[in-house]
């Protein structure tokens, strides 16, 4: 077994790997950019070193800096967690060619699976089909426009070496493709590194479920079973559960063999998910994510099988401790993911933020793992999850029974959350159902009247002046705390920076027909879609507004002529800040 393991993540899943080292007795080391100097996983970890930089690029996708810190602390294992480098075997082998073991895959296999064309051949060739789609990275818009002509619209330009909605952009006509494709290729190479895209038909009212499997390198595969992640917005996953609802089980045994033969077919080992669209009774090849999931504690909950100690001790070479016979699913298990987005409307605004108050429910059955405590701030920089509230039930009804009150008992104030918009999925008569699909969200769920303010105010403010100051100190890029007694204010390193308290949407610049165009978040600008002396409709978007990694349009409220653009791309905005001025 490993001594010392480095985690190459932030947030929550950086906290729960840690958890999972504690328990083995296992050293942890964390990694931080500028702005997690002092975030959750930082304290919670043995050893911390610094990245530097505060964008990802710049920070936990830097693979230089990380090598440095595998180096300096001594670290014989990597688990990468998800997103960033989990999936990136250019990585994975810089990480193995040190003579460090990584946990995960084998390079090759997130190579065949990482990128998703290659996986679709793969899966075809052990018998597992796919949603129609093309097996060539698009090289020109007009590709799309001849594969939506022959299958017909609405296509999806997916991002050929990411997963989890990122990079993923759904195209209705001919006329949406540019903007489209273009907007995917930029999601993709800020989540994942890479810009490349493919083509897949895109099913009118699917349900998305996923088997999750697990290998050691002796030559076992097993299926812990599925779980049902139908309930999405921006074909981002908000709600999941495990087993999934109405799901037959010769299907679930067919699918479940698919995954397993999928895994094989690439020798895999490790902790993955195979993911698969289901609808009229047929299911069809997604893809296959070569990590943990975010959604992986609902398949503990009903399983027993602790998913983080099995990848752990598969890596340092030990075999499974359960045979295919041995698992079994006991209850049902729902997961909720608790991002820093405000749902009203059904819009889902990014919400980043310092998180004055953070109040999370507990009692039988309830779990919650989260990567930020009161105190601690959301930055718009990276993926805005701030945690994941489960609950286990004996049966269905008992499980949405108790994710409903747990709900009822959660707190957060200072940041917007998706917590309301979650409280109204369980109450539908459709998700009790289990009749959603992965349109079901954005096209009938009603949350006109969701706010997902708890306090009304999205506002950081600053704290009163403190005369004892907890400082971080970094001697040769390591991490140290030590306790000084300082004159100094809370908050003047913000300002110092060009800082100002944010404003909540509400209270931002120019009202509806104002054309004093104003964002509704901090955020970067990557695109500016207008120029000074153009005439424009109410409801065009005037430019691109990028947050916690994902697009937003920026709208105009009135027709009239631009007079003023005050950003261009690559700026740096606030909530409130006017953009864009129509006369």
């Amino acid at each position: 077994m490993f001594s010392k393991i480095l985690i190459a993540n932030r947030g929550e899943i950086a906290v729960r790997v840690i958890r999972a080292c504690r328990e083995l007795g296992i050293t942890s080391v964390a990694v931080y950019s500028e702005l997690d100097r002092n975030a959750l996983h930082v304290r919670l970890a043995d050893e911390a070193y610094a990245l530097g930089g505060e964008t990802a690029a710049d920070s936990y996708l830097n693979t230089a800096a990380i090598l440095d810190a595998i180096e300096q602390s001594g670290a014989e294992a990597v688990h990468p967690g998800y997103g960033f480098y989990s999936e990136n075997a250019d990585f994975a082998r810089a990480i193995t060619d040190r003579g460090v073991t990584f946990i995960g895959p084998p390079p090759a296999a997130i190579e065949v699976m990482g990128d998703k064309i290659s996986a679709r051949r793969a899966a075809e060739k052990v018998g597992v089909n796919g949603v129609p789609g093309t097996t060539e990275i698009i090289q020109d818009p007009d590709e799309v426009r001849r594969f939506g002509e022959e299958h017909g619209y609405p296509v999806a330009i997916k991002a050929a070496y990411g997963g989890g909605g990122r990079g993923m952009k759904v195209v209705g006509s001919a006329e949406e493709v540019d903007a489209a494709l273009e907007s995917a290729q930029r999601e993709a190479e800020s989540f994942f590194g890479r810009s490349e895209c493919y083509i897949e038909r895109y099913l009118t009212w699917p349900r998305h479920i996923e088997m999750q499997i697990i290998a050691d390198q002796h030559g076992k595969t097993v299926w812990l079973g599925e779980r049902d992640c139908s309930a999405q917005r921006r074909h981002q996953k908000l709600v999941e559960e495990s087993p999934a609802p109405n799901f037959p089980d010769e299907v679930r045994q067919a699918m479940g063999e698919a995954a397993v033969a999928v895994a094989e077919g690439c020798d895999y080992t490790n902790a993955g998910t195979v993911e698969f669209l289901f609808q009229d009774g047929e299911f069809y090849y997604l893809e296959m994510n070569t990590r943990l999931q975010v959604e992986h504690p609902v398949s503990e909950l009903v399983s027993g099988i602790d998913l983080v100690r099995e990848q752990i001790r598969i890596a340092a070479g030990e075999e499974l401790s359960f045979d295919q016979s041995d698992v079994k699913q006991d209850g049902h298990a729902i997961e909720v993911r608790i991002n820093a987005e405000d749902p009203a409307g059904g819009r889902f605004l990014p919400s980043p933020g310092t998180i004055s108050e953070l109040r999370v429910p507990d009692g039988f059955g309830v779990r919650w793992d989260g990567g930020y405590e009161a105190g601690d701030a959301v930055s718009q920089f990276y993926d805005n999850l701030v945690g994941k509230l489960v609950v286990w039930g004996a049966d269905r009804d008992t499980a949405i029974s108790r994710m409903r009150s747990a709900l009822a008992e959660f707190e957060v104030l200072g940041i917007a959350t998706t917590a309301a918009a979650h409280s109204v999925i369980l109450a539908d008569p459709d998700f009790q159902a289990g009749e959603h699909s992965t349109k079901w969200v954005e096209e009938s769920l009603d949350l006109s009247d969701v706010s997902g303010s708890s306090d009304g105010s999205g506002e950081i403010v600053d704290d009163e002046p403190l005369t004892r100051k907890d400082v971080v100190l970094e001697v040769n890029g390591k991490r140290f705390e030590v306790a000084a007694w300082v004159p100094e204010t809370v908050g003047a390193a913000h300002k110092a920076k060009g800082g100002k308290p944010r404003r909540s949407a509400s209270n931002s610049a120019g009202s509806t027909g104002s054309g004093q165009i104003a964002v509704p978040m901090q955020g970067t600008i990557v695109k500016v879609l207008v120029e000074v002396g153009q005439e424009v409709t109410e409801g065009e978007a005037v430019v691109v507004l990028e947050a916690m990694k994902m697009e937003n349009n920026i709208n105009a409220d009135k027709s009239g002529t631009v007079a003023e653009v005050k950003v261009g791309p690559g700026d740096t905005v606030g909530a409130g800040d006017v953009v864009v001025i129509i006369e």
